[in-house]
């Protein structure tokens, strides 16, 4: 119903590997599979990703899916290629195809195959970059998304669940947090203080319009934007250039300032799922999170090999919404095994807690069927991941996932809860 259509946050693991910041990739090293300089200041990027899922056991039924996307991207380097001094454009199109498991199997409002939303061709981005002071100020904007620019690591998308990767998934659940490849107008500013401390600050059009089926991202209007998300944070990040044991320690946030749908009440102020109105409009949301990331333990100092710890933990501040608080534990193994040093090994799990507004919701839709009022107050997504670097141009990830306590907003007149669901997945990544 409500939330299975609304909330489809999804993430590009090339776009957020070839665009994130020093902060982000401070963690680890990473793969950029397809990425290809041309010469003269050229870098053009060409890849295919794809995501199956299978459920076993759990959920609404068994069955399986299959969601796919094809990058393409160019990097241009303004300096070399016309002289213009630290100046450079970015340029991404998609193009998304295939089905979520989550959506015809699962029930729940979280994909289990992160690459699956907006399906079509669409423009991605299309940014201008320009550094002051020797890169230590960094602005960036023009038609791009928050989930590129915030909240964002390389670690994340080791993973195939939406609820990990590309960003955690309560911010696109509390906000219009613009996500990729839904492209509008924005853009950041971002000041290194030292070579490790950073400050940064955003602001990204919120526009539906940008989310329709048969939006292809090349409408730049804005003549029905309903207001602007912002973005902030702050952080500690180190590299392997600076740091035995490279890490990332961040708080941040986000004031939403435009529409979004209620919970729970109608314009009348009466349950809206039961009278059948509209769910109203409300206006203005904001949250805060702290995340971190930290290499604990390298068997061999003469390589990136290492074991990296992260963690994230978001709160609502304001506004009437569909979650309440958000929890995330994980850990990557870079190179698990002696000469298999760019394979890896993680495991995450999260919890996402749902508001009261949003259980009363389910709670008065079961009540007015005679069902039982009894739901979980959270649910909790877990995943097991092993990714293999079959060559340079080719990395396999097959992972298991396990969903406890599946949501249901999108079906509040179920009569009895969603049983847990046990996914195999497999993700793939093909330079072309």
């Amino acid at each position: 119903m409500m939330l299975s259509t609304l909330f489809k946050p999804t993430c590009l693991c090339a776009a957020l590997l070839l665009m994130s910041s020093a902060a982000a990739q401070a963690a680890q090293s990473t793969h950029t599979p397809g990425q290809y300089d041309l010469g003269n200041g050229l870098t053009f990027s060409a890849n295919y990703t794809g995501e199956a899922a299978a459920n076993t056991t759990g959920g609404l039924r068994q069955g399986s899916a299959y969601a796919g996307q094809l990058f393409l991207g160019a990097d241009l380097d303004l300096q070399k290629m016309l002289g213009w001094n630290a100046t450079s454009v970015h340029i991404a199109v998609t193009q998304r195809h295939g089905q979520s498991l989550s959506n015809e199997a699962i029930g729940n409002n979280t994909s289990v195959q992160e690459i699956y939303g907006t399906q079509n061709l669409h423009l991605a981005y299309f940014t201008v970059e320009k550094k002051f002071f020797g890169g230590r100020l960094e602005i960036q904007g023009g038609r791009t998304v928050a989930n590129i620019d915030f909240l964002n690591s390389p670690l994340y998308c080791n993973f195939q669940s939406n609820s990990a990767c590309g960003n955690p998934t309560f911010v696109f659940k509390n906000s219009n947090f613009t996500y990729f490849p839904a492209s509008s107008w924005g853009g950041y500013a971002k000041g290194w203080v030292t070579d490790r401390l950073y400050t940064k600050v955003g602001a990204y059009e919120v526009n539906p319009n940008d989310k329709r089926p048969n939006d292809h991202g090349i409408d730049w209007s804005t003549k029905d934007a309903t207001g602007v998300v912002v973005p902030w944070a702050m952080g500690y990040a180190t590299t392997f250039a600076n740091d035995t044991h490279p890490r990332d320690y961040e708080i941040g946030g986000w004031f939403d300032r435009s529409k979004y749908t209620d919970p729970l009440l109608d314009a009348n102020g009466d349950y809206a799922v039961l009278t059948g109105q509209p769910y109203r409009t409300d206006r203005n949301r904001s949250g805060a999170y702290v995340r971190f990331s930290q290499m604990v333990w390298r068997p061999d100092m003469n390589s990136q090999r290492g074991l990296t710890l992260f963690g994230v933990a978001m709160t609502n501040l304001t506004g009437r919404v569909n979650e309440s608080s958000f929890l995330e534990l994980g850990a990557v193994m870079q190179g698990p095994f002696p000469g298999r040093e760019q394979d890896t090994l993680g495991f995450v799990i999260n919890q996402q807690r749902f508001s009261s507004l949003a259980l009363q919701n389910i709670r008065v839709a079961r009540a007015s069927v005679g069902a039982s009022t009894d739901i979980p107050g959270s649910e909790t997504m877990m995943e097991l991941a092993y990714g293999y670097q079959l060559s340079p141009g080719i990395r396999l990830s097959p992972n298991l996932q396990y969903i406890l306590h599946p949501d249901q907003q999108a079906e509040p007149f179920r009569t009895s809860n969603i049983p847990n669901a046990f996914v195999i997945g497999l993700k793939f990544t093909v330079a072309l």
